[in-house]
């Protein structure tokens, strides 16, 4: 080894199969976002046969927003605004989410969205531009947070986990969706052939982009495995940790509290 390729190592992330600088895998990632936020609601419904709905359903009935008390969530990574409408749903008339992206193209998309999905929108959400490295939100918060989809496009995942601590209260719960490795047999290997070989197409159809598609497909195969993310997750401090496997392990939901 060269003197300083240790340091490079850590100051480098994956993007997809490549190995790229910290700040370049950002500016990549938000690159990405960028092209296809008008298409991405769309995208995820081809794309999981729509299962992304059933898998966020789960997600926010585990979160269990209460009914008759404020409930302050934060959902990162969550521009335009899909799993912050199914928690104000699923919540009682005091909760309030703020949805924070690091893309404004998607957030743009959330809050024109929000006007016709949220009663009295201006009250219950807010978006706010922001990195889920450094939060612009104070600690302490909120009840609970939120990234579905989101955290394996953060180049320092260790830093966004102990951001996503630091604003939760003492008792605050942090759920996770992301996806998975597939751990059935055959189903593994349809899998595979189906996200390398159908989805870039149908990127290239809908969203007029191929390689966009193509990233997010190998940016799945580079996230920790279950057991990696959830030690990931034990090391920021969070408490009774859990992952529960969905789909035949295509996506998890990871689930940690903030004990004190």
């Amino acid at each position: 080894m060269k003197a300083g390729d240790g340091a490079t190592e850590r100051e480098s992330a994956d993007f997809g199969f490549e190995r790229v600088s910290l700040d370049e895998k950002q500016g990549r990632v938000d690159s990405v976002f960028h092209s296809v936020a008008r298409r991405y609601d769309v995208m995820n419904d081809l794309m999981s046969a729509g299962l992304h709905r059933a898998w966020k359903a789960q997600l926010v009935s585990m979160l269990r927003p209460p009914q008759g008390r404020p409930f302050a969530h934060l959902d990162v990574a969550g521009g335009t605004g899909d799993v912050a409408f199914r928690v104000l749903a699923a919540g009682g008339p005091k909760t309030r989410v703020t949805v924070l992206d690091i893309n404004e193209s998607m957030l743009r998309v959330g809050a024109e969205r929000a006007k016709d999905k949220v009663e009295g929108a201006g009250d219950r959400i807010a978006f706010v531009t922001g990195n889920a490295e450094s939060l612009p939100l104070p600690d302490a918060a909120f009840d609970a947070y939120t990234i579905a989809f989101g955290i394996r496009n953060v180049p320092r995942i260790e830093t966004a986990l102990s951001e996503a601590r630091r604003v939760l209260k003492p008792g605050g719960r942090f759920l996770c969706l992301e996806f998975s490795a597939v751990d059935i047999p055959l189903l593994d290997r349809i899998y595979d052939a189906y996200s390398f070989h159908v989805i870039p197409r149908i990127g290239a159809r809908v969203a007029g982009d191929a390689e966009s598609y193509r990233y997010l497909v190998e940016s799945i195969r580079k996230f920790p495995t279950r057991g990696a993310f959830s030690g990931m997750i034990e090391r920021a401090g969070f408490r009774h940790v859990t992952d529960r496997p969905l789909s035949g392990g295509i996506v998890a939901i990871h689930s940690g509290w903030k004990v004190s």
